[in-house]
């Protein structure tokens, strides 16, 4: 092996090393993930072998929760740590896409993969984008490699890690009808296509082995993602565009736009822009009609991640080739200086996220509930971290949507021992109801708490993100009789919470 070949593998290895730190110090410090999916992943993974639907669920995805269903059984934070050994494989896997299309210092595709701001902020959640990230560096490295038709078997399976999946399909499907390399006349390219339906024909076996119902993949389709539902909301056409230093980087955005046009107009990695404009393009799309159910994350793009990084990795190595002509002294300075500030930037973007603070609070007040012996029959909670926290059957709580009657009718109904373990935030916006509403239902409040909790890092308490999160958690029971412990209400905001707790 040349001794250049080395070198990077070494430079790699330290990269990966480097991130593992980073990746396993943001799993400790923030508990849950930005977002309610984290949390729902992992309790379909941990009770997928208790309920086997959950394995062909299409909201779960098939490969994903098969994936994470044993270290699921270890708890939530060995599934995070899943995934962080999933996106340093992922990184492992574009330095090597890197090596094949001969870029110099191709060990630096780590860096400027965990360093687009949307990637490190889901790099310790239990979220299906990085597997599919993983999966796809992995195609793309065989089919330049030659081997068209055994990259587009190994696509196939995409579509039981999320929905992107099916346009990839699509998309491997033209490039199988389209290959100049091939001597293959049309009718024989036709048939090769079929490969890519082998993912799709698993899913729907083991949906019938399981479920008994060869119809069960749209019988189960999520509510949410009818076709002109806007569930989600919508956005302009241009969403996306605006998003792009969220998903690319702020620093590294324009390295990507210099190696976009660099590669095209050389004409190089056509597959991996292929791939990024038509999901671009699709996304913006969904977006703005409100279709399926799409919500505008930047996150969606980290299916796509190492293809981004390639890019930004050509554009900074097309920036420093001219750079080296005249100040060549400089070049360390300045890709230090790139990868410093990036990290500085996505350590404030992941600390800045309000939401990832509430399983503080809801540590605190499960702390509370196990000290008081507080016994109940049947857990309804708001948000997913709750029934990790108390490892509750996902199944127990209300089939909720976002219809203010029929949600009381849910609560109203349930039997007596029933807790409610609630917050003002999503129960609020996802459910719409209030304090208020639970009680009026029934229910006998046990405690109210309000809490203020800051990020690690000092940030001015803007309207939408960083600042202090404010939060208010309720527990309630359906009394059988009157219970003994008399209600705790603390109605006033509370002092910093303690994390330590």
């Amino acid at each position: 092996m040349p001794e250049q070949k080395i070198n990077q593998n070494k430079t790699a290895i330290l990269w990966l090393v480097f991130f593992s730190i980073a990746g396993i110090l943001t799993i400790t410090l923030y508990k849950d993930g930005e977002q309610q999916d984290s949390g729902y992943h992992y309790l379909f993974a941990r009770w997928a072998f208790r309920y086997p639907e959950y394995f062909v669920s299409v909201w779960g995805r098939p490969l994903f929760t098969l994936l994470y269903s044993l270290p699921a059984q270890l708890g939530y934070q060995i599934a995070r740590l899943s995934t962080l050994i999933i996106c340093l494989l992922t990184g492992w896997q574009t330095y090597k896409l890197s090596d094949r299309l001969g870029a110099p210092k191709s060990a630096r595709a780590i860096p400027f993969l965990f360093l687009q701001p949307a990637f490190f902020l889901i790099s310790g959640t239990v979220l299906t984008e990085p597997l599919f990230a993983l999966i796809m560096a992995i195609v793309i490295r065989i089919q330049l490699s030659g081997r068209l038709l055994l990259a587009s078997f190994i696509a196939s399976s995409l579509i039981m890690v999320r929905p992107e999946g099916f346009f990839v399909g699509i998309i491997y499907g033209f490039f199988i009808l389209l290959d100049r390399k091939s001597q293959a006349g049309l009718p024989s390219r036709l048939v090769k296509t079929l490969v890519l339906g082998i993912g799709m024909l698993v899913w729907w076996s083991a949906a019938m082995i399981i479920t008994r119902d060869p119809l069960w993949i749209a019988h189960n389709w999520p509510p949410d993602w009818q076709a002109l539902g806007k569930a989600n909301g919508t956005g302009p056409i241009w969403w996306y565009l605006a998003m792009l230093p969220l998903i690319v980087g702020p620093l590294l955005l324009l390295p990507f736009l210099i190696g976009f046009k660099h590669l095209l107009a050389e004409r190089k990695f056509l597959a991996g822009l292929s791939i990024f404009i038509i999901l671009l393009c699709l996304h913006s799309l969904m977006f703005w009609q409100g279709w399926f159910g799409s919500a505008g994350y930047p996150r969606y793009f980290v299916c796509v991640s190492p293809i981004t990084a390639i890019i930004s990795m050509t554009g900074w190595n097309v920036f420093e080739d001219k750079l080296t002509r005249h100040w060549q002294t400089l070049v360390p300075f300045f890709s230090g200086t790139l990868f410093s500030l990036s990290l500085v930037f996505c350590i404030f973007y992941i600390d800045g996220w309000r939401s990832t603070r509430d399983a503080f609070a809801v540590d605190e007040m499960t702390a509370w509930l196990k000290n008081h012996d507080i016994r109940f029959k049947r857990l309804i909670t708001s948000q997913a971290y709750m029934r990790i926290a108390l490892d509750r059957d996902p199944l127990e709580n209300a089939d909720f949507s976002s219809h203010f009657g029929k949600n009381i009718e849910l609560i109203a109904g349930a039997a007596p021992g029933t807790l409610i373990f609630w917050d003002s935030d999503t129960g609020v916006k996802w459910y719409r109801l209030k304090a208020d509403d639970i009680d009026g239902a029934g229910y006998t409040e046990l405690r109210s708490e309000s809490y203020s909790i800051k990020g690690y890092l000092p940030w001015p308490d803007w309207k939408l993100f960083g600042g202090p999160r404010y939060q208010t958690l309720h527990v309630f029971i359906k009394p059988e009789i009157r219970p003994e412990i008399r209600p705790e209400i603390r109605p006033e905001i509370r002092p910093e919470l303690e994390r330590n707790k």
